[in-house]
């Protein structure tokens, strides 16, 4: 699995009020480009939400499942882009104690489909993951400062 992480200044708590809110995900997953319907119950095991992939008016309309939930730690996700594939995605965050802030890792790899071929070795598939989780990893950045800039406001 390929493994990409940024410090951010937002507690943990402020990080997964963003993870936990199913129909944010578009806003930070790289490649979501509309969520359709989010499982009352995301994030937890079990739980799905439907999204759409790409642009329009090409969308590819499918679904990512919450395989673990370590609630304020760990999102363990089966991501799904049928027929392109599947991929294992892990969310961790960390608190930096006496920071306020926290550490937010992504792991990822395809897990089925076309980047399983023997064609796409795994470090050449990993290169094309690191930098779109590392855009994704910005955008829940921004989301999670902001949410802490208006609980400050108010």
């Amino acid at each position: 699995m390929i493994s990409v992480s940024r410090p951010i200044e937002a507690t943990s708590e402020q990080v997964w009020a963003v993870l936990s809110d199913g129909w944010l995900y578009a806003g930070w997953v790289v490649g979501a480009s509309r969520i359709r319907e989010v499982d009352p119950r995301w994030p937890a095991e079990g739980s799905t939400i439907a999204h759409s992939v790409g642009s329009w008016p090409l969308l590819l309309d499918d679904d990512t499942e919450v395989l673990t939930c370590r609630p304020g730690r760990l999102l363990r996700l089966l991501a799904r882009t049928r027929p392109l594939g599947e991929s294992l995605v892990e969310i961790e965050v960390s608190a930096r104690p006496g920071l306020g802030s926290c550490t937010v890792q992504i792991r990822e790899d395809a897990v089925s489909g076309p980047g399983m071929l023997v064609l796409v070795p795994a470090p050449l598939r990993q290169l094309a993951l690191a930098p779109r989780n590392r855009e994704s990893l910005r955008r829940l950045d921004y989301l999670a400062r902001g949410r802490l800039r208006a609980e400050r406001q108010s």
